[in-house]
């Protein structure tokens, strides 16, 4: 089953005009079903997003600011504005940006637009983490023993940490996706917590109240949606399993759960509904619980997303209904058409999210321009992405790209259609998590369906791999193609007249990108090569001659030494200077903090000595661009005939040459290194 198989309800358009309020996939997704609807789709744009593929699609798009998204999808006037002025009847939020925000709902309300979620009350009370278990808690839904209480203080929170048990989970209250939370496992670890959660979820959503919850340990991670009408209706769709997760992102999901019996699933949609109802919910909303691994028949209430999830093409896949459809009918005020004894699941669906990052440099956002897109295709799989060739990927705003997803009649086909699709997808330019992704799949334990929320933290951190045969063979070809086409028409005509040529068709007319049976390589504008093949994309670089050699005798220089010059590992803002300027710091010691992507980094002292800031709280850095330096404090040189070593031997300390670069050193052929 496909997103164009999505079964459609009876009845005639529910508006005219929707205004999509976000960007990216999400922007896309709904676009899509508006269309199909017959309904007029608005889309926005930031400078950043002129060119985006949601606002190609688009029936008409407005321009709503620059870049940053503080100015642009995150500013409730300028969305209101665009909407009005574009005659939109309503406003749908996707997800992320201001679709859990109650002022924004009641800005459109204002406005006379139809806010295309919940009714301030559910946004109000499931916006807030704290009053939202209260609230559940009230009902009868069992939730996580912690500490909600926003008038508690860092040091009243340690106090009453202890009540609670560790290991404890630190959130921000008015958060989402992860963002802010801080994991600690004694009270050394939470006075450290603390800080720091309060400092981003106060960057991140203005509001720095934090709440505590016990860490379940192998805890599972499970999610039911539901829908609700205006009229007293509510139904959930069945569960989705999302414990496979890294810093509390989820990266891959499924529907249904495997851990869940019917009796189980039951009882946690009924929990789910009873959620949804006490807040008079209306529309799509996903109500998340943690599920004992080992007492599964235990479930507890951790918080409800009152919108639209990342994640929801699995539940669709499984029901045969479209959720931004439901959504878009309900907020026009049509009674629910679904009754819960006609919902039934049928088959798997699973669901990779495609993220714009770095695995082996510790996940790190990653930036660049998209050379190559070519998504797969087959037999129950479907792609919902804002992706386009020439896209350019920044860090302005969240890292996903977009999410791969199969359906099949059991899990184990849903698994071998996902496996086949990350291997078939492109993604040229930018590095991205796709090879991670189907490594993840081939664990053991995933494929044994044995989940939990740590499952990804316990797994060897990823690491760099060497370029593969195949893959230096095409960029070979690719650096022949482009020599032979710079030398002119005699050069090829005397290759012409040898009987041999770059491999590939076109190769004379098209060098800048190569295409050959298993591999695609194209030509990057810092000149790397980016190659797809052998089901893995991989950036191969020239290496230069002489800035190796200057590279390697300036670390001889420092007998081996870390470089003193700290760079930023990603494009980002500095949201924290941990020193002063001249500081003494030891190895290790953190100098400054820089945020992208919803993702904070801390610089580090590579070894002890005195502190040299180039940057201040709040400069924008490039990725690799110097934010500080540490002076190397020095000892007293040995004396002797050994104190200085003979200039023709190897020096021990000098850096080795890498394991990913080429070891082919004849005259005139190319030397590669990866990155």
């Amino acid at each position: 089953m496909t997103d164009q198989q999505l079964r459609r309800s009876a009845g005639p358009r529910p508006f005219d005009r929707v205004l999509v309020a976000n960007r990216g996939e999400i922007a896309v997704r709904v676009i899509r079903t508006l269309q199909r609807l017959g309904i007029e789709a608005v889309a926005v744009y930031s400078d950043a997003d002129r060119d985006a593929p949601h606002v190609a699609l688009a029936d008409r798009a407005v321009r709503i600011g620059p870049a940053p998204a503080a100015e642009s999808y995150l500013d409730p006037e300028r969305l209101v504005r665009a909407a009005v002025e574009s005659g939109a009847e309503a406003v749908h939020p996707g997800y992320g940006f201001l679709s859990e925000h109650a002022g924004f709902a009641r800005a459109c309300a204002d406005a006379g637009l139809v806010f295309i979620g919940p009714g301030a009350r559910a946004l109000e009370i499931m916006g807030d983490k704290i009053r939202a278990k209260r609230h559940v808690a009230a009902s009868g839904v069992p939730v996580v023993p912690g500490v909600a209480d926003p008038a508690l203080d860092d040091a009243a929170l340690l106090d009453a940490a202890e009540a609670v048990g560790y290991p404890i989970l630190v959130k921000p209250s008015a958060g989402g996706g992860g963002k802010g939370m801080q994991l600690a496992r004694d009270r050394e670890e939470l006075a450290e917590a603390l800080p720091t959660a309060r400092r981003v979820a106060s960057a991140a959503f203005g509001d720095d109240t934090l709440l505590l919850e016990r860490f379940i340990e192998r805890p599972r991670h499970i999610e039911v949606q539901v829908l609700a009408d205006a009229h007293g209706a509510v139904v959930h769709l069945g569960e989705r399993e999302c414990s496979l997760q890294r810093r509390h992102q989820k990266v891959i999901e499924e529907a249904p759960s495997a851990l869940l019996d019917e009796a189980t699933r039951e009882r946690i949609g009924l929990a789910a509904c009873e959620a949804a109802r006490s807040v008079d919910y209306r529309g799509a909303g996903t109500v998340e619980f943690l599920v004992s691994d080992a007492a599964p028949g235990e479930f507890f209430f951790i918080e409800m997303n009152t919108r639209l999830q990342v994640e929801h093409p699995v539940t669709e896949l499984v029901t045969g209904v479209d959720l931004v459809e439901q959504q878009l009918r309900i907020a026009a005020g049509e009674h629910l058409a679904l009754t819960q004894d006609a919902l039934h699941l049928d088959g798997h669906a699973i669901e990779a999210r495609l993220y714009a990052e770095r695995p082996a440099d510790g996940f790190l956002p990653a930036t660049g321009p998209v050379l190559v897109w070519r998504p797969a295709g087959g037999d129950g799989v479907r792609i919902d992405a804002g992706l386009r060739a020439g896209q350019e990927i920044t860090a302005h705003y969240d890292p996903m790209l977009a999410k791969l997803i199969a359906w099949g009649p059991d899990r184990t086909t849903a698994l071998e259609r996902l496996r086949a699709a990350i291997d078939e997808t492109v993604v040229l330019g930018v590095d991205t998590n796709l090879e991670y992704l189907g490594e993840l799949l081939d664990d053991p334990e995933v494929r044994a369906a044995r989940l939990h929320t740590g499952l990804i933290d316990q797994r060897p951190a990823p690491a760099g791999a060497e370029p593969t045969a195949a893959a230096l063979a095409a960029a070979t070809a690719l650096v022949e193609a482009e020599a032979l086409a710079a030398a002119g028409p005699a050069a090829r005509a005397w290759r012409r007249e040898r009987g041999w040529r770059a491999s590939g068709p076109g190769a004379e007319e098209a060098p800048a990108s190569r295409a050959q049976p298993d591999a695609v390589a194209v030509r990057a504008p810092d000149r790397a090569i980016w190659v797809h093949a052998d089901g893995r994309a991989q950036r191969i670089v020239p290496v230069d001659r002489r800035a190796e050699l200057e590279r390697r005798l300036a670390a001889a220089e420092r007998g081996g030494a870390a470089d003193p010059v700290l760079r930023a590992p990603m494009p980002g803002t500095v949201t924290a200077v941990l020193v002063h300027d001249g500081d003494a710091v030891e190895t290790g010691a953190a100098i400054l903090a820089i945020e992208a992507m919803k993702m904070e980094h801390r610089v580090v002292a590579p070894f002890a000595g005195v502190a040299r800031l180039a940057v201040a709280v709040g400069a924008q850095v490039s990725r690799e661009q110097a934010v500080a330096t540490v002076e190397q404090l020095l000892a007293v040189e040995p004396s002797g005939p050994d104190s200085h070593p003979d200039p023709g031997r190897a020096d021990p300390g000098a850096a080795e040459p890498s394991a990913h670069e080429a070891t082919t050193h004849e005259q005139g052929a190319p030397q590669w290194t990866t990155s």
